[in-house]
């Protein structure tokens, strides 16, 4: 089996307050690395991405040389750090954790580099937000495998070549049409994770609860997957959630009922949305009459930062038909309505659409 991976540097945004996030929470008594498969057939989901890897991964231990660099893109929480530590076990190789906003500097990116072991994994998450100078080191790295490192300063300065060991970058990313073109082309295999299905979420949660030692029944992992939007990492935390009340009640089993009242306690409804899903739509529906309404507008009356609401809460209740963004501003959907239990006239949707 492969070391213990070293990880260079964490971080977290004001999206990792919700219980619906799908941003990583720190300080949870069995993280999310716990609940991690370590092998490739232990991943749940994502069948025909599992199966290009699997068939790259064997091929390169069949030419007996490190894989090509691997580009995991897709939105947060589908399992693209998983991913990339089940490469490290399935070649049985170190692998190096840092990401994106750690890398302050060319010279950050070209320590790790040189320190790299042959067939070792880098793993850079949020690979978009790297420094353009850290960038075009890593151009030369990746294709070339060897860095420039700059001795000395002002007309004095010369740069000394150091070759590298052969190595896999794996990059992830959420916004992977903010790389950069020659980025990009570097990886020789790219993999978009998509959304779970709630079939795939009950297969995960099951498997979750057994590591957590929480016994909980089919209906009640139905439940629990329709309120995780599509994503595991806030399936595992909700599921940490009903596991506390499982224990605070002395119950030997989770049950749909149980499911719905945790959950309800945090304010996380049928839908999966959660307080400020709801403050959203009702100030569209019930202070604008269903919209439209400028984004400002609606951040003020919810009293959130304008890009909390743009970045945090509205690909949701777009993904959903909750809610649609039109030239004029976001307008709620007639499912958004029928949600909160209002009925609209029918003059606040003509005006509305």
């Amino acid at each position: 089996m492969n070391e213990p991976y070293e990880q260079v540097n964490t971080g977290a945004n004001e999206e990792s307050l919700r219980m619906v996030s799908s941003q990583p929470i720190g300080n949870e008594p069995v993280s999310d690395e716990e609940l991690r498969p370590h092998i490739l057939d232990g991943f749940i989901g994502q069948p025909q991405l599992k199966a290009q890897l699997r068939l790259f991964l064997d091929a390169a231990r069949k030419r007996e040389t490190p894989p090509d660099h691997i580009l995991l893109a897709g939105p947060p929480g589908l399992g693209k750090t998983t991913l990339a530590m089940i490469v490290a076990n399935e070649l049985e190789v170190p692998i190096r954790i840092t990401s994106g906003p750690a890398i302050q500097h060319a010279g950050d990116l070209a320590s790790i580099l040189s320190s790299l072991e042959p067939g070792e994994v880098l793993f850079v998450d949020e690979v978009h937000r790297l420094p353009r100078a850290a960038e075009e080191l890593l151009y030369i790295a990746m294709e070339d495998f060897r860095v420039d490192v700059m001795v000395g300063k002002g007309p004095g300065a010369s740069s000394i070549p150091l070759t590298l060991p052969r190595f896999t970058m794996i990059g992830a990313t959420t916004r992977e049409g903010m790389l950069p073109s020659p980025l990009r082309a570097r990886f020789g295999f790219t993999a978009h994770l998509d959304f779970y299905p709630h079939e795939e979420l009950e297969k995960l949660v099951e498997r979750s609860a057994g590591v957590l030692g929480l016994e909980i029944d089919r209906d009640a992992a139905h439940e629990l997957a329709l309120r995780s939007r599509g994503t595991p990492r806030i399936a595992n935390r909700l599921l940490r959630r009903v596991r506390d009340w499982v224990i605070v009640h002395d119950l030997s089993k989770a049950s749909a009922d149980d499911v719905r009242q945790a959950l309800a306690l945090y304010q996380i409804d049928a839908e999966g949305l959660d307080r400020l899903d709801i403050a959203v739509l009702n100030a569209i529906v019930r202070n604008f009459q269903g919209g439209p309404v400028g984004l400002n507008t609606l951040a003020a009356m919810v009293g959130e930062e304008s890009e909390t609401v743009e970045t945090v809460c509205e690909p949701y209740l777009v993904r959903e038909g909750f809610l649609i963004r039109t030239p004029k501003g976001r307008v709620a959907t007639p499912k958004a309505w029928q949600h909160l239990g209002i009925r609209p006239n029918e003059d606040d949707v003509s005006k509305s659409f």
